[in-house]
C-alpha cells in the first residue's frame, strides 16, 4: 500500500486489515480519533510504537511526554509541522 491508497482508505469505518499498530495508530489519527490511535500504541512496546507516541503527545500539546517518547524512540524531536510529521511516519512504516 503507498501512501494515496492509505489516504484513500479513510474514507471507510475501519483501518484496512494488516496494518501494524503504528499504521492503525496514524489511520485513526488522521480520521481525527486520538483516543483510538493513542489506544493503538499504548501498549506496544519498541521504538516504532514510541516514535508514534510521541508525535501524538506533541500533537496534543504535551511536549514533556512527547519529548521522553522521542527519546524511548531514539530521535530527536520532530521540528516541522505535525502534518510533515504525519506523512513522514505514514511513509517511512508504508515502505517496511
Amino acid at each position: 500500500m503507498d501512501l494515496a491508497a492509505f489516504k484513500q482508505s479513510l474514507t471507510k469505518a475501519a483501518p484496512p486489515d494488516g496494518l501494524t499498530p503504528a499504521l492503525q495508530a496514524l489511520w485513526w489519527d488522521a480520521k481525527g480519533d486520538w483516543n483510538a490511535a493513542h489506544h493503538c500504541v499504548d501498549s506496544e512496546e519498541g521504538r516504532d510504537a514510541a516514535r508514534i507516541h510521541a508525535y501524538l503527545h506533541r500533537k496534543e500539546g504535551d511536549a514533556a511526554n512527547a519529548g521522553y517518547w522521542y527519546g524511548a524512540a531514539g530521535v530527536l524531536p520532530f521540528q516541522g509541522s505535525l502534518d510533515l510529521e504525519w506523512k513522514e511516519l505514514a511513509e517511512e512504516r508504508l515502505k517496511s
